[in-house]
């Protein structure tokens, strides 16, 4: 087969530089091992390298090759988290791409945790893990872990309008419209600093009027909505509570760190969804002023 000639090696001139070549949608079972607990993941994989302006292709069978490289050692040795399995996939990609500059490897996971009903009641509630890895040829190298949970709003500006109307004066619970809201919060991982899942999960979910659940009995279900609308909650009000809880939690992480919060209720009156995000650095989010997202905006 040596033979055989190298059409994705063939040389171009005067072409253009492609900046992510590679194969996306590929499904591995990992093991991934964290405080003496492992659990197998099956994410979705997508893998990049850029693609100099002189080569023809990229060398697909590469990607699956480092890829089933990585989650056959893992069968030895489990990965401590899923950013690091990114990591570890994205410098092969570069070893075995020698023409590349820049490989990103990204995974995506259902993920799931024990919750406890409003009364009690035991589940297992479904979240999506999120993780990213960027590695470049000069020997730098970045991580991401993120998640995202589904839980639900209820809208405060409709609660007040409908208390009006109504002409009633109790603070207690009110009518409302309610959202299915899907919260996402992304960070970025330094050398020498973890940032668990589960955490993440937990300041998301917090961040809601209420959690939702795949099984509820009519007491929970009285519970789950009497706790939302007892606290109503827009969409920004759900990134900012991420914020501040994020600051609380890992505000000793380095300045630097990147993070997205994002937040997207699904109306229930309206035909469209309602949207809020801050993408920034976690020494912006700590500073006394925070200066106008806008100038933070790739």
């Amino acid at each position: 087969m040596d033979h055989l000639p190298d059409i994705q090696g063939q040389t171009l001139n005067g072409s253009f530089v492609l900046t992510r070549v590679g194969i996306t949608e590929v499904k591995k079972p990992v093991k991934i091992k964290r405080d003496g607990r492992t659990v197998t993941l099956i994410p979705t994989i997508d893998v990049f390298v850029d693609l100099p302006a002189q080569q023809k292709g990229s060398h697909m069978s590469r990607n699956i090759e480092a890829i089933d490289e990585v989650v056959d050692d893992l069968v030895r040795d489990p990965s401590p988290s899923l950013e690091d399995l990114c990591l570890k996939v994205g410098k092969l990609l570069l070893k075995r791409h020698d023409y590349a500059k820049r490989a990103e490897v990204q995974m995506v996971a259902d993920y799931f945790l024990e919750r406890s009903a409003p009364l009690g009641r035991k589940c297992l509630e479904n979240y999506k893990l999120l993780a990213r890895a960027m590695v470049y040829a000069d020997g730098r190298s970045k991580r991401e872990i993120g998640v995202e949970a589904v839980g639900m709003t209820a809208c405060p500006c409709a609660m007040e309008t409908a208390k009006n109307k109504m002409e009633c004066s109790d603070d207690g619970p009110f009518m409302s419209h309610n959202q299915r809201n899907v919260g996402t919060l992304i960070l970025e991982v330094s050398e020498g600093h973890e940032v668990e899942a589960d955490v993440l999960i937990d300041i998301v979910e917090s961040s809601m009027s209420s959690p939702t659940f795949q099984t509820l009995k009519r007491p929970d279900e009285a519970e789950v909505v009497i706790k939302a609308h007892t606290n109503p909650m827009f969409v920004e009000d759900v990134v900012r509570n991420m914020l501040s809880m994020l600051i609380n939690k890992y505000g000793d992480l380095p300045d630097e760190t990147r993070i997205l919060a994002r937040s997207v209720s699904e109306e229930s009156i309206h035909k469209h969804n309602a949207f809020a995000e801050r993408t920034t650095t976690l020494g912006v989010l700590k500073s006394p002023l925070d200066p106008d997202p806008t100038d933070e905006l790739d």
